[in-house]
């Protein structure tokens, strides 16, 4: 006996194999663009019959799947459009071990401060969760409908090169700006190269008022002028702190104390 899928998801027995959709209606299916309907209506129609479904249940189950199938295409285009470095998400996220207080952490957390368009900076020494806490932040909006984009200074450097050459810089930042939230991490290991450092500013400046940027940093944004021209820095900063959360991280580093502990890898068998 076979088992398929009820109208509540669950299998159901006694269903007939689902036969092949006919011709015409597998042309038409893919005419409309409707592949998760296409996909899922052999065996649906096949249950539906078996079960007696009234035809209102039927195309509300068929259009069921086809929005939960692009409701899972357009997450998974969101994601890889992001360019997150590692896919952390809060579900590995150890609130109690991050010295951002708790309250903080969850107002942060609704992402309420998105849609007001204002900024989040994370400081502190390296190892203490800055670039693990703002990749959870972004695959959450990722995962609330928002767009996201996630760069490093050298990526903005390298994206003023790409452009200067046809004078489309402008055209490249307002492409960034298309998300709703654009992080930019790790600012101040490195000393800054003068391409990276307008990158910041030209980024900074579009999105005021306009559209939220978080950074990470070893540095507060008041220290930026050790690392970058100080007029470039002095007009990243008014613009950057001017509607800003700013959290500072501290203690050792949670990397080296898992090392330390043998915790950051598997033990060899």
């Amino acid at each position: 006996m076979s088992a398929t899928t009820s109208r509540t998801g669950v299998p159901s027995l006694g269903v007939p194999p689902a036969p092949q959709l006919p011709d015409d209606l597998e042309a038409m299916l893919r005419r409309l663009r409707l592949p998760h309907i296409r996909g899922h209506a052999p065996q649906l129609l096949a249950t539906a019959t078996a079960q007696r479904w009234e035809p209102a249940e039927v195309l509300r189950a068929l259009l069921r799947e086809e929005a939960a199938g692009r409701d899972r295409a357009a997450l998974a285009t969101r994601r890889t459009a992001a360019g997150f470095p590692t896919g952390k998400t809060f579900e590995a996220w150890d609130t109690a071990a991050s010295s951002i207080p708790a309250p903080t952490q969850q107002a942060l957390r609704t992402l309420e401060w998105v849609g007001r368009k204002e900024n989040l900076v994370i400081y502190g020494p390296s190892g203490t969760g800055k670039s693990f806490f703002l990749e959870a932040l972004g695959q959450q909006a990722i995962e609330q409908g928002l767009r996201v984009s996630w760069f490093t200074l050298e990526d903005l450097g390298a994206l003023l090169r790409r452009h200067r050459a046809d004078d489309t810089i402008t055209k490249a930042i307002a492409r960034v700006l298309r998300a709703d939230l654009v992080v930019v991490d790790d600012i101040g290991l490195l000393p800054v190269a003068e391409e990276a450092a307008e990158g910041l500013y030209r980024l900074v400046d579009a999105a005021y008022e306009k559209r939220s940027v978080a950074i990470s940093s070893n540095l507060h944004p008041a220290g930026f002028d050790e690392l970058m021209p100080k007029t470039i820095a002095t007009a990243t900063v008014d613009r950057l702190l001017h509607h800003a959360h700013v959290c500072q991280t501290s203690g050792e580093s949670i990397r080296l104390a898992q090392a330390l502990s043998g915790a950051g890898v598997s033990p060899l068998t």
